[in-house]
């Protein structure tokens, strides 16, 4: 039977659904004590858990390549010539910054130049976790049609034959162009629910790895320096990262003919 201080601690996770050094703050304990509170009565990770809900999110994998394959697009802020402050600290990188703006692009509400994006649309296999990825301007729906035709040879290099892709409800995967391009190659198009990104989780898992070994790996000193480095990081990862959900082997230890999207 759980004692009055599991009862409190339980409680307060079922009905915030907060960590545990948030829960020892509310209930001045130690953060380590309810951890242990926590997996002893097997209170799922926050990362398991659908916050709108509360339910544990259900993780499954496709049995083969191609059976379903997860697209998503991934918003990032360019690197001022010279580098940001990751390089020269705030008020250097803010120059550079300042210094590099197109005069026709507006500040951020910050008051921060704006430097434009970057838009990285990648798809992402969900059975071997295999990727292909390109860096692009924009987000509109000749640029994602173009990327997933791309997308599609890619894999078919591959010996893979893509049956479904899954996509979130953004304008470019509603639009007329994105539909004839699945059609014509005989590809069933399925939509993830609204504020649900964990149902597209194998490409979100992709972004945020992408973010920690690439993006934001190093001090670049320019974008072009970036985006020049991602090509070979792309092929580490298909090729020779170790994947935990693969029990430690790369994505293209489950590929039929995997030759490589980059040399």
């Amino acid at each position: 039977t759980p004692t009055r201080t599991e009862r409190r601690i339980i409680k307060v996770r079922l009905l915030r659904r907060w960590g545990p050094a948030r829960i020892a703050h509310l209930l001045r304990l130690v953060p380590s004590t309810v951890h242990r509170v926590l997996t002893r009565y097997g209170l799922a990770r926050l990362t398991h858990l659908d916050r709108a809900t509360g339910r544990v999110i259900r993780r499954y994998e496709r049995d083969r390549p191609g059976e379903l394959v997860h697209v998503d697009i991934k918003k990032l802020g360019n690197i001022p010539d010279g580098g940001g402050h990751k390089v020269h600290g705030r008020a250097q990188g803010g120059r550079n910054s300042s210094a590099h703006r197109d005069p026709a692009r507006p500040r951020t509400r910050h008051g921060r130049p704006n430097l434009g994006y970057s838009y990285l649309h990648t798809a992402v296999d969900d059975h071997s976790r295999l990727a292909y990825s390109e860096i692009h301007a924009d987000e509109k729906k000749e640029t994602a049609t173009g990327f997933w035709v791309r997308a599609h040879t890619f894999f078919a290099q591959a010996g893979i034959t893509v049956e479904r892709v899954l996509t979130d409800n953004g304008s470019c995967y509603r639009s007329r162009d994105w539909r004839d391009a699945l059609a014509a190659a005989g590809i069933t198009h399925k939509r993830t629910r609204p504020y649900r990104p964990q149902t597209n989780g194998k490409v979100e898992r992709f972004n945020r790895t992408l973010l920690e070994e690439w993006a934001y790996a190093r001090p670049y000193r320019s974008e072009t320096e970036r985006r020049a480095a991602f090509p070979q990081w792309l092929h580490t990862y298909n090729h020779h990262r170790g994947h935990t959900a693969l029990k430690g082997q790369p994505p293209a230890s489950r590929v039929p003919n995997l030759t490589g999207q980059y040399n």
